[in-house]
C-alpha cells in the first residue's frame, strides 16, 4: 500500500529527501527490541539464522541514518544507537549478534557499520563507553580473517577498515590492498565491472562496485589518490552508460537479482555527488536521482505502518532470493547518501533537469544489451543477449532464467516470474520462448553457448535440452522489436512465445474499455494502462492468457499476449514482432504499422513501414 507520509512528497530538493528519510525511519523505531540491537520488521524469513536477520534490518537502516547525521540532521532512532551497538556486540547480552566465522550475512552487515564509523565516528563509535568501543572493534575485526565471497563482498572488508582507520584502530592494510587489487581486476571497460568471475553486469555494478568505490575515493582519497582517481573516472564513464537504463518518469527496467532493493538503483547518482564527480551536469544527475525516488515512494511497497516490504512494485514473496530476509529491502537506504552533503553543495543547488535527448538505440556490450527508447511514450526496453547465468553456480538464485535470460526487459511492464513450471498459466512466460515436450512442463532460455552483436542486433545460441538447438536474433525495429529463432529439434515440441504483460483492468466495472484480439499470428490487449501485443510471421496461433496473480513484478494481475504452436521434429524458423506502449494514447496506429519481416531461405530482412532497414542478414550462426 502507499505510505502517505512519503507518497505525497514533492521531493524537490534536499529538504524533501530528508523529510522522506525521517518518515521511513519512524516506523522502524517502533520495531526496535528492548535492547535496541534487534529490529524485526516481519515474521517472514530467509536462509540465515534469526539473530542475523534482525541485525540485517538494523544495520541497513544505518545506510540512511549515517548520512543524515553527517549532514546535520537527526532522528529519535539515533538516540538508541549506543544501546544497539553496545548490546549487539556484547557476547554476554541476550541480543548479541553472534560471531562471524564464515561468509554469512553478518559479514554483509559489517559494511554499513564500517562506513558509518568512517563517515560519522562520534555517533557510531565515540559515544560508546570504553568497553562498548572495544566490543564493537572485536566484533568487526574478524572480517579481516574471514573468507568473503569473491565478488562485491570484498568491499565490505574495505569499508570496515576505513572505519577502523578513522577511529584509530588497527587495520589490515595488506588484506585491504589485496582485496582492492582483486576488485579492480574485475574492471572491464566503459565504466563496467563484472561481479566476480561470473560475467554478470547488473545493478550490483551501480549500487555496489561504484557506490563503494566512490565512498572509498571520498574517504581514502588523500592516502590513495591514484586509485581514488581511477574510481572517479570509471564512475564518470559508467554514468554515460547507466543513464540509458532510466525512463523519463524515473523508473528503470527490473533486471537481475536482489530487485527487492528497489531505490538502491538511485544510490549511484547520489554517490557521484558525494565524491564530487560531475559526470553529467549536476541538474541532470539530480533529476535522475529525485525522479527515481519519487517513482518508488509513490508505489504500494509499504505495510500500513510504513515498513518496506519484500517485493518490487508491490509486496510479493514470489520474488526474493533465498538470502533475502524482511530487513533486506533497506539496502535501498543507500539512496540517502547525498544527505551527508550540505544544502550548499552544487548537487543540491542545481535546478533539476529532465533527461537529455538520448539515442533511440544504444548497444552496451558488457551487459550484452540493446537499449531501446521510445521517445513518444518514454518506454525503455532492454533487448537482452543473455549469457549472464552459469547454471552450475546459481543455486542461491530463484528463477534465474526469468531474472537474467528473458529476451526483453521493460521499464513500464517489468517482467514476470513463474510460480510453477506446469503450463502457461503458472509459467507466465512473457518475453520468452517457452518449449515443452509433454505439453505440461516448459523450458526457456537459461544459459547461452555463444553470442555476438551484429550492428544493432544480437544473435546467440542456446539449448533448452542438450539435443534441441536454437539460435535467436533480437532486432530493434522502431517502437517494436523483432525476434527470429532458428530451431532444430529431434522430436515434437509445444511452443509459446510471450510479449509484454499488461496490467489487467476491471472489465466488469469498465465494460468496453479493454480491446482484445486473438487470431492467426496475432495477440493483442489494450486498455487505459497501455497496449501490449505480439505479431507472428510463421502461422502460430495468437492467445491471450491471464497468468496467475503475483507473477509480474510491477502489477499483480496482468494479461499476457502469446503465440503458440506445435513444432514437428526438424528445423523451423520462427519470427515475431513485439510492441508495448504504456499509458493512454493513440496506440492503435502503431499496432497497425508493424515492421515487415521476410524470411527467404537463410536470409532475413526487417523493414519499417516507411522502408527503413532494421535488419538484412543471413541467418547463420558463426559464433
Amino acid at each position: 500500500m502507499e505510505y502517505p507520509p512519503v507518497a505525497s512528497l514533492s521531493l524537490q530538493g534536499r529538504e524533501g529527501v530528508e523529510v522522506a528519510l525521517q518518515a521511513l525511519l519512524t516506523p522502524m523505531q517502533a520495531r526496535l527490541s528492548p535492547g535496541a540491537a534487534e529490529l524485526v520488521v516481519s515474521a517472514a524469513g530467509a536462509n540465515t539464522d534469526m539473530p542475523s536477520q534482525s541485525l540485517e534490518a538494523l544495520s541497513r537502516m544505518i545506510w540512511g541514518l549515517a548520512p543524515l547525521l553527517a549532514g546535520g540532521g537527526t532522528h529519535p532512532v539515533a538516540g538508541r544507537l549506543g544501546d544497539a551497538l553496545a548490546h549487539g556486540t556484547d557476547p554476554a547480552h541476550p541480543e548479541y549478534w553472534g560471531a562471524v566465522t564464515q561468509p554469512c550475512i553478518r559479514s554483509v552487515e559489517m559494511a554499513p557499520l564500517g562506513f558509518a564509523m568512517a563517515l560519522q565516528p562520534e555517533a557510531f563509535y565515540g559515544q560508546l563507553p570504553p568497553q562498548g568501543r572495544e566490543n564493537l572493534y572485536r566484533w568487526l575485526e574478524p572480517i579481516n580473517r574471514t573468507h568473503l565471497w569473491p565478488n562485491n563482498w570484498l568491499f565490505f572488508r574495505v569499508l570496515v577498515n576505513l572505519g577502523f582507520a578513522r577511529v584509530g584502530r588497527p587495520t589490515d592494510e595488506a588484506k585491504v590492498a589485496e582485496d582492492l587489487q582483486r576488485l579492480e581486476g574485475w574492471y572491464l571497460s566503459d565504466g563496467w565491472y563484472q561481479d566476480g568471475d561470473t560475467g554478470r553486469c547488473d545493478y550490483y555494478i551501480a549500487f555496489a562496485f561504484h557506490f563503494y568505490g566512490l565512498i572509498y575515493a571520498t574517504l581514502a582519497g588523500e592516502r590513495d589518490p591514484e586509485r581514488a582517481d581511477r574510481f572517479r573516472r570509471r564512475a564518470a564513464e559508467f554514468a554515460q552508460q547507466y543513464i540509458h537504463w532510466f525512463a523519463p518518469d524515473g523508473s528503470s527496467f527490473p533486471f537481475g537479482r536482489s530487485l527487492i532493493y528497489r531505490f538502491a538503483v538511485a544510490s549511484f547518482w547520489g554517490a557521484l555527488a558525494l565524491a564530487g564527480v560531475e559526470a553529467l551536469p549536476w541538474g541532470v544527475i539530480k533529476g535522475l536521482y529525485l525522479r527515481n525516488l519519487r517513482w518508488w515512494l509513490r508505489r504500494p511497497i509499504f505495510t500500513e505502518t510504513g515498513l518496506l516490504t519484500l517485493g518490487y512494485g508491490y509486496p510479493n514473496l514470489n520474488l526474493p532470493e533465498t538470502y533475502s530476509s524482511p530487513g533486506s529491502p533497506y539496502w535501498a537506504f543507500k539512496a540517502f547518501l547525498p544527505l551527508a552533503l550540505a544544502a550548499s553543495h552544487p548537487f543540491w543547488q542545481a535546478e533539476e533537469k529532465p533527461l537529455p535527448a538520448l539515442p533511440a538505440v544504444v548497444v552496451q556490450k558488457h551487459p550484452r544489451m540493446i537499449l531501446c527508447r521510445d521517445r513518444a511514450s518514454g518506454h525503455v526496453v532492454a533487448l537482452n543477449g543473455g549469457g549472464q547465468l552459469d547454471e552450475k553456480s546459481e543455486g542461491h538464485l530463484r528463477y534465474g532464467d526469468a531474472k537474467y535470460a528473458k529476451f526483453a526487459y521493460s521499464s513500464a511492464f517489468g517482467f514476470s516470474l513463474p510460480q510453477d513450471r506446469l503450463g502457461l498459466f503458472y509459467g507466465a512466460y512473457d518475453s520468452m520462448l517457452a518449449l515443452s515436450d509433454d505439453g505440461r512442463h516448459y523450458r526457456s532460455r537459461w544459459s547461452t553457448e555463444a553470442g555476438r552483436f551484429e550492428g544493432t542486433s544480437h544473435v546467440c545460441r542456446w539449448r533448452p535440452w542438450p539435443d534441441v538447438e536454437i539460435t535467436t536474433w533480437l532486432i530493434p525495429a522502431g517502437r517494436w522489436h523483432v525476434r527470429i529463432h532458428r530451431l532444430t529439434t529431434p522430436r515434437t515440441l509445444q511452443s509459446a512465445e510471450g510479449g509484454f504483460a499488461l496490467k489487467k483492468d476491471n472489465e466488469d466495472l469498465r465494460p468496453g474499455d479493454t480491446a482484445r484480439a486473438e487470431g492467426p499470428d496475432e495477440a493483442r490487449v489494450a486498455n487505459r494502462f497501455g497496449l501490449c501485443g505480439i505479431r507472428g510471421y510463421d502461422g502460430r496461433a495468437g492467445l491471450l492468457i491471464s497468468p496467475a496473480a503475483n507473477t509480474n513484478l510491477i502489477e499483480p494481475v496482468t494479461v499476457l499476449p502469446m503465440l503458440t504452436g506445435e513444432l514437428a521434429a526438424g528445423t523451423h524458423t520462427l519470427a515475431c514482432a513485439v510492441l508495448g506502449l504504456p499509458g493512454p494514447g493513440q496506440h492503435e496506429a502503431a499496432w497497425q504499422n508493424p515492421p515487415a519481416v521476410r524470411i527467404d531461405g537463410d536470409r532475413a530482412t526487417v523493414n519499417g513501414p516507411d522502408g527503413e532497414v532494421y535488419f538484412d542478414a543471413a541467418l547463420t550462426d558463426e559464433s
